[in-house]
């Protein structure tokens, strides 16, 4: 277990913008991070995290990759255009190479899978530029990143199992099965 990093690490402006469309999780981080200094503002949709950057560039932001209403490169781009010394990361529960480069590209510093630890998140935000935030103490096995995923499309498919199926190539009585299994460690 990692020990709760000390505030004093924060540089002068703690300004945070948290961009989330899974409220409880959006909370969850937002509570976290203002235990560990941050002056969080929180957004659930792209609409309102462009409207934050422009009102008032945060220095740090947490960004989902895919909202309902868009991307989050989109917020990426803004902020880097209004606050290039930003520090950014993009979260996902869908990670592959493309989107990962875009980020760094559009300035993110990390690019971490969700449900991400708060320690992670800090950690990722303020580490060196020379540097990598380092590997997490705890990371979710393949079989939890692959229930995660599953979990992922069966609500975006508003829990339709048919649906969920056929967009996963995978028989409806196997995820059936696997819907009915707890969550791996």
């Amino acid at each position: 277990m990692t020990e709760k990093p000390e505030q004093n690490d924060l540089p002068e402006d703690r300004g945070l913008l948290i961009v989330d469309d899974d409220k409880p999780f959006l909370a969850r981080l937002g509570r976290a991070m203002e235990s560990r200094g941050f002056e969080v503002r929180l957004a659930q949709t792209i609409a309102e995290a462009l409207d934050e950057v422009r009102r008032e560039p945060p220095a740090f932001a947490v960004v989902d990759m895919r909202l309902e209403d868009g991307n989050g490169l989109d917020v990426l781009e803004e902020l880097a255009r209004l606050r290039p010394d930003a520090r950014a990361i993009i979260l996902t529960g869908y990670g592959n190479i493309t989107t990962a480069v875009t980020a760094v590209k559009l300035g993110a510093v990390d690019y971490l899978a969700k449900p991400a630890d708060a320690d992670d998140v800090y950690n990722a935000l303020l580490a060196p530029p020379d540097k990598k935030a380092p590997p997490p103490d705890n990371p979710m096995s393949a079989d939890r990143v692959r229930w995660e995923h599953i979990q992922r499309v069966y609500e975006l498919c508003d829990r339709n199992v048919s649906e969920t199926a056929r967009r996963l190539n995978m028989h409806r009585r196997t995820l059936q099965r696997i819907l009915a299994k707890r969550a791996p460690r």
